[in-house]
């Protein structure tokens, strides 16, 4: 199962983004969406698992998102929040694939049998950070992230 991680495109869904999301069998946006049409050209590619972000908070299109989601992919149950610093300090041991935004700095990290991932952001160039987003290859035995980048560093 190919799932795109995408996160922060405050109203900009690049074509280099659409592009990398090609193929995928599901979408999960991580927050700070920005409008409800990038939910709608991200669910003409593929089904779509999204949380509002801080910035979605106040938009009256953003009340029925929820502020934290669990669902399951390939058998590996996840936990979709915007802000790491949302992460429930009892969260349930099951839970296997923690996916935040927030930060704009990607990340992949392992700690022991748990997956975080934050694909940095997708939308406006924040600082000097990269624009990117994060793809999953999830099988039943293992997930192989990467990081997409979407445009060239800044110089």
């Amino acid at each position: 199962m190919k799932t795109a991680l995408i996160s922060d495109t405050h109203n900009l869904l690049r074509p280099e983004a659409l592009a990398a999301l090609q193929g995928c069998d599901q979408i999960i946006h991580a927050g700070d969406i920005g409008n409800p049409d990038i939910l709608t050209q991200l669910a003409k590619i593929a089904p779509v698992h999204a949380v509002r972000g801080n910035n979605d908070l106040n938009s009256p299109w953003a009340e029925n998102l929820p502020d934290l989601l669990t669902f399951t992919l390939n058998g590996w149950p996840a936990l979709l929040v915007h802000d790491i610093a949302d992460v429930p300090a009892d969260l349930d041991p099951g839970i296997k694939l923690i996916i935040t935004g927030h930060s704009h700095k990607p990340r992949i990290e392992w700690r022991g049998d748990r997956l975080y991932v934050n694909p940095g952001s997708a939308g406006p160039r924040r600082f000097k950070l990269p624009v990117t987003l994060a793809i999953l290859e999830i099988q039943p035995e293992r997930i192989e992230p990467r990081l997409i980048s979407l445009l060239d560093p800044p110089a």
